[in-house]
């Protein structure tokens, strides 16, 4: 075996090895959205089935989308945990899960 063949094979597995940690990383971050985003809907007080019925299904894939787009993680574990005084501004998705939580006590 050549240099050049060996070169050539430890960059592939490389490239490989790379190819899983990303998507490893992605499905990893991905999760702790989700968790997230099932801990704040507590919070607030809004049912996750109900939030996700119907109509409503189209919201939470735009809410799931926007959450694992989030910059503000640390935050929102800190808030979540109660470690936080003020009120929940910086989600993306606060209008979403007011608007959701107003819906759900009108109808339940």
């Amino acid at each position: 075996m050549n240099a050049t063949l060996t070169d050539i094979s430890i960059a592939a597995v490389l490239l490989i090895v790379a190819a899983i940690l990303v998507v490893w990383i992605r499905r990893y971050m991905a999760a702790g959205s989700e968790r997230r985003m099932l801990r704040m809907l507590d919070r607030l007080g809004v049912d996750p089935a109900v939030a996700a019925s119907g109509d409503k299904a189209a919201i939470m894939a735009a809410v799931r989308s926007r959450c694992r787009q989030c910059q503000s993680e640390a935050l929102c574990e800190r808030w979540l945990a109660g470690q936080e005084t003020s009120g929940n501004e910086f989600c993306p998705n606060a209008e979403v899960f007011e608007m959701l939580g107003k819906k759900g006590q009108v109808a339940g």
